[in-house]
This record gives structure tokens, C-alpha cells and sequence, in this order.
């Protein structure tokens, strides 16, 4: 979507905003990486929607359920929200292609469906918009629709080539610092 929508920032979750932790199940294993509250709080004041794009195989696995998930969501929002920042969505796919059957979803990185989703639910302008991820495929995502973005080292997917094909920085405060200063 473009035009008179509100910009937005899609976030990915873990290793962007809170520490990786292999198939996070359990709320209280959630922290939020440093600065990351406050940097999401920057770009609420600087009028984008926050939005979080996350793949949840876990759901698919069986690791976690839909309940225990959105507990999950419950424990973030507080965090974010006792540092002043907010989320405006949180998006999420459960799908894994490995393990569920049936035609392959949209909704999994580095398809655009979640973004997709968020834009037409949020009235959203996606050419103003931007995808900040640790992975290529959350970057991928933004791509397919037009939307740069910036690849964090705060997670576990960056390598080598990553740096050549991205914009790669240190962390989800480095990455806001770039996107505002690019804005302005």
C-alpha cells in the first residue's frame, strides 16, 4: 500500500528486540535487549507505526501454542511499555513448511504476508516504511514489497555475505539512528 497511510517499521522479534532464545516458550524467558525499549519509543514519537513480524515454528513444532504465544506478547508489550515505548501490532506465523500440509503460507519470512496484513489492517504506507530484522529473510520480506530496511548483529544470522547484500548494524538503537537519519 502507498499513499496517505501512516509509515511504519516492521520489527522482527527475537535477536531484534529481545534476546535470542531458541523457541522462547515461556514468558519469563523473555528480556529485551538493551536499548531496545527506548529505540522503539524514538520511532513512535518520530509517527511510525511499530509493528513486530515474527516466524513462530515453534508453533508448528509443538513447543509452544497459540495461548502460550500470545503470553508471550503480553510479557513484551509490559516491558516495552514500563520503558514508555509501545507496539502497534504484533503479527505472527505459526506455519513451518517442513511440517505443516497443505499449500505453503504467505505469512512466513521471507514471504510478505505479514506485512502485507499489517499494512492493509493499519492503513499503513509501505514506501515510507522500513524492516529492521537479524535475519536476510526478515529483510526479505520488506523487499518483495519495496521496503528497506537494516540487518542488526544482535541475533544469529548474520555471516559475511550478509554484510555485502545488506545494511548491516551493531543493534536495534543503531538501526533507528540510521533509519531517522536517512528520513531527514
Amino acid at each position: 500500500m502507498t499513499g496517505a497511510g501512516r509509515p511504519a517499521v516492521f520489527l522482527d522479534r527475537d535477536g531484534t528486540i529481545n534476546a535470542e532464545v531458541d523457541y522462547l516458550r515461556d514468558p519469563a524467558d523473555l528480556s529485551l535487549l538493551p536499548g531496545a525499549a527506548e529505540a522503539i519509543a524514538r520511532l513512535g514519537a518520530a509517527g511510525f507505526a511499530c509493528i513486530v513480524v515474527t516466524n513462530q515454528s515453534g508453533i508448528a513444532r509443538g513447543f509452544l501454542d497459540e495461548r502460550t504465544l500470545a503470553e508471550i506478547h503480553v510479557r513484551l508489550r509490559a516491558l516495552l511499555a514500563a520503558e514508555g515505548a509501545q507496539l502497534d501490532g504484533i503479527y505472527h506465523c505459526p506455519h513451518h513448511p517442513e511440517i505443516d500440509s497443505g499449500a505453503p503460507c504467505d505469512c512466513r519470512k521471507p514471504l510478505p504476508g505479514m506485512l502485507r496484513l499489517a499494512a492493509e489492517e493499519h492503513d499503513l504506507d509501505l514506501s515510507r516504511s522500513f524492516v529492521i530484522g537479524d535475519s536476510p529473510r526478515d529483510l526479505e520480506a520488506g523487499l518483495a514489497l519495496g521496503v528497506p530496511g537494516f540487518l542488526v548483529e544482535t541475533g544469529k544470522s548474520v555471516d559475511a555475505a550478509a554484510h555485502e547484500r545488506y545494511t548491516v548494524v551493531a543493534d536495534l538503537p543503531a538501526a533507528v539512528d540510521a533509519l531517522l537519519a536517512a528520513r531527514a
